[in-house]
């Protein structure tokens, strides 16, 4: 009897525990969002239009989100904070900013006022050994740390590579050589599906994750003059990532950005796949119907859907105007980005702190010699008390909403 009350308990905490592990990260039978037509499906089978925000500047810092001007890529980032402040202070900067710009806070502000979902740019350099952000293969540490808090509030998350190996884009935006080396690069394409396998592999049976952006804003404008030989290009790297996270998980969505920024649709060959969503972008535009019809045209030719996954940064009024235009073509939508300092463009603000302006002065400077360096170097002590500050003024509660902008959104304002 004694060994049969054992045998009893121990299937139960067994069961108990299959039961919590299912709860957290899912089981192979466990439904996640996908596409069926023009609509996006959640796990419960309903159909959902997705509206949310960009947790831009996070794991993915940008000069002009950090006044830096044209110091703008994370690496040179990295390189002006270094010069100034050091290695061992950097390393603790990167360190508080990781784990204090975005916070389990934030997701639930923005679960309250009424976002659905959130797409997570990162940089492929977190998932190799190479030193990012004073942090070696830390991927994992962040994407599920965000992942849980967005469970606990219901909030759907798209895993964004903004940063592919060997640069998608050719500028800034991709923290690359300022060429798109990726569609050019083996090892570059290689480690790209590497490291989206590593990851579908993680989160292949998790019903939070949406899915999977391959890569954010392929070639800029500076290369259209070869166009068809980039786009096919493009393509062909879009076959084999898709192909290979089908490998490992054969559930999930996969985002294809178009082209030029992630504007031209004329990339997509052919259907790669029944269950993709075709993403574009989309800045400083007159708002009418002609400027989203090419997008709306795509949708229904192919009976797919579609999803801007960037657009805003403009005034209270214009946000409205367009909010209202992509609704009523029930198009799912991404504003950028959920956070800026000093800018009423964006969800939320916080204030830049006094002697800021040195740090922006010498990013504007002369650095180019060792001995320009120097000469331009500002006070450091001001300098470590202005980071100091803007890592407690990004801080959720001290920041401060745009109110008008929201609105815009048709979000709530609290």
């Amino acid at each position: 009897m004694r060994n049969k009350t054992k045998l009893l308990l121990l299937v139960a905490i067994t069961g108990l525990f299959v039961s919590c592990k299912s709860t957290s990260t899912g089981s192979a039978a466990t439904a996640v969002v996908k596409t069926r037509g023009t609509q996006i499906i959640e796990p419960n089978g309903n159909a959902i239009t997705l509206k949310g925000t960009n947790l831009g500047n996070w794991l993915v810092p940008e000069g002009y989100m950090f006044k830096t001007g044209k110091v703008s890529s994370p690496t040179k980032i990295d390189e002006l904070l270094h010069e100034m402040i050091g290695p061992d202070s950097l390393a603790t900067f990167w360190d508080r900013y990781l784990n204090s710009y975005v916070t389990h806070d934030d997701i639930k502000y923005l679960k309250r006022i009424g976002s659905n979902h959130l797409r997570l740019p990162f940089h492929y350099k977190m998932f190799t050994n190479d030193l990012y952000m004073g942090k070696r293969n830390s991927g994992f540490e962040y994407f599920d740390r965000v992942i849980e808090w967005c469970r606990q509030e219901n909030v759907y998350v798209l895993l964004d590579m903004h940063c592919a190996p060997g640069g998608q884009t050719g500028d800034n935006i991709d923290d690359s050589m300022g060429y798109p080396w990726l569609y050019f690069s083996k090892s570059s394409q290689d480690q790209l599906s590497d490291i989206w396998m590593k990851i579908a592999e993680r989160y292949k049976n998790d019903p939070i994750v949406i899915g999977y952006d391959v890569v954010n804003e392929p070639f800029a404008h500076y290369f259209t003059s070869d166009i068809k030989d980039y786009n096919h290009r493009l393509f062909m790297v879009y076959e084999r990532v898709v192909a290979d996270i089908r490998k490992v998980d054969k559930k999930h969505a996969i985002f294809l950005n178009g082209s030029v920024w992630a504007g031209d649709f004329g990339v997509f060959e052919r259907v790669l796949d029944d269950n993709v969503v075709y993403e574009f972008h989309k800045y400083w535009f007159d708002i009418n119907q002609e400027a989203i019809q090419k997008y709306v045209d795509f949708r229904d030719k192919h009976n797919v859907p579609i999803y801007i996954g960037e657009t805003g940064e403009n005034t209270d009024e214009w946000i409205k105007e367009f909010t209202i235009l992509l609704d009523k073509n029930q198009i799912n939508w991404a504003y950028w980005p959920y956070k800026k300092m000093d800018n009423l463009r964006g969800i939320m603000n916080f204030k830049q702190p006094e002697d800021y302006s040195l740090i922006t002065k010498y990013a504007d400077s002369d650095r180019s010699s060792f001995e320009n360096v120097r000469k331009n170097m500002p006070d450091r002590v001001k300098v470590q008390k202005a980071l100091n500050q803007f890592l407690k003024n990004s801080l959720y509660k001290n920041c401060f909403q745009n109110k008008g902008y929201i609105e815009g959104l048709g979000l709530k304002v609290e």
